[in-house]
């Protein structure tokens, strides 16, 4: 994100987050605010990614998708569910607004489609 009015969002955003955990509305809210600086910025990516995530949240209550995996996985091992508690929703969910602020980094794009994929898939 180049732009300092979406910069203060996704600070406001994470200090929200930080302070109150996932507050449905809220989130939502700014997300939806967020989601314009994206569209004149023109990275598709991004835009979506923030389309999918306040669509998840106001459509679970929550935010249900675990932070990506840093380590590749070997073939033919079975993959575990990991089960989400509060805490690690709300990390997740942390993790994926802070990769919003500098999005165009490689590592942090490799994230970013990541959650996009995740969150197309649930």
């Amino acid at each position: 994100m180049v732009s300092k009015e979406g910069l203060k969002l996704i600070d406001k955003i994470l200090t929200d987050i930080d302070r109150n955990g996932i507050v449905t509305n809220t989130i939502v809210a700014d997300l939806q605010k967020l989601r314009p600086f994206a569209i004149e910025e023109e990275d598709p990516s991004l835009t979506k990614v923030i389309r999918l995530t306040y669509e998840h949240i106001e459509e679970n209550k929550g935010f249900s998708i675990p932070i990506p995996e840093d380590e590749e996985i070997e073939e033919g091992v079975e993959l575990v569910k990991i089960e989400l508690t509060e805490e690690t929703k709300v990390e997740s969910l942390n993790y994926l607004v802070s990769l919003m602020k500098d999005a165009m980094k490689a590592a942090n794009r490799t994230d970013l489609l990541e959650y996009r994929d995740a969150l197309m898939e649930f």
